[in-house]
């Protein structure tokens, strides 16, 4: 699906915005560059800031002309920062992402084109689009650097794509040292922990048996509400068995010493 979606830069000036915008799109995945006569290319700034996107350098189509570029096309999306005197269909990234890949999922070829780094896409060229796309950056200071806008819209259409197909748009990092790392504490440890816990609170003074308040009812909601695991529990119980020597007037001494 998002290999039909291509990025199409027009009359860049500087070969590092090249190269960042290719990595930039090498991290959401996007792989089709094309670049209407650019100033400088190849050039070493654009190896340099790719880092590591190389192959999308190394792929990209040079035209001469938009018209060039935008062959076979279904959709197009022009960046546009300036009000123009033709209204004009307007989106936001977000809008684009999803109008990119909902045709893209069809088999049509898509194209988020950019313009120049001083002046953007003529009208003309932006007249050659089907829809403009406006980033809502703060208007104090709305110039966003080429391969920022790249990575904007990029970014959108993968979150887009990840939404389509079904997939997570973040991963949950789990503990992944040991078996036992990631296995809940077992009841009879929990118990044996209950008891390690509460004669500590007596050790120091935090609980009175005579008046316990329903402490310890609480701590064992607390605790069964965590899922601890018995990585975990080791950890307590140290904790807990430190705080008793210390209590009993056993200086602390780390295990390292």
């Amino acid at each position: 699906m998002l290999q039909n979606i291509r990025v199409v830069l027009v009359g860049t000036s500087h070969p590092g915005n090249i190269g960042g915008a290719a990595r930039a799109m090498k991290n959401m995945g996007l792989s089709r560059l094309v670049l209407v006569d650019p100033a400088q290319f190849p050039h070493h700034e654009a190896d340099a800031r790719a880092s590591g996107a190389s192959d999308i350098l190394e792929s990209a189509q040079v035209v001469a002309t938009l018209e060039d570029a935008l062959v076979g096309c279904n959709l197009v999306m022009g960046t546009s920062a300036r009000d123009r005197r033709i209204p004009w269909p307007l989106l936001d990234p977000r809008e684009a992402g999803v109008k990119a890949v909902d045709h893209a999922a069809q088999g049509e070829e898509i194209a988020l084109v950019f313009g120049r780094e001083y002046a953007g896409l003529t009208n003309e060229e932006l007249q050659r689009c089907h829809y403009h796309v406006h980033i809502p950056s703060d208007p104090e200071f709305s110039s966003l650097n080429l391969a920022a806008a790249v990575q904007v819209l990029a970014y959108e259409a993968r979150m887009a794509w990840l939404a389509a197909d079904g997939q997570a748009s973040k991963i949950e990092k789990v503990e992944v040292t040991s078996v036992r790392s990631s296995e809940l504490a077992t009841m009879d440890e929990m118990e044996k922990f209950y008891e390690h816990l509460q004669a500590t609170l007596v050790n120091i003074g935090f609980l009175d048996p005579e008046k316990p308040r329903h402490l310890m009812a609480r701590l064992r909601r607390l605790y069964g509400r965590s899922a601890v695991s018995r990585s975990e529990m080791n950890i307590l119980r140290g904790i807990l068995t430190e705080t008793q020597k210390t209590a009993n007037g056993e200086p602390y001494k780390r295990k390292d010493q």
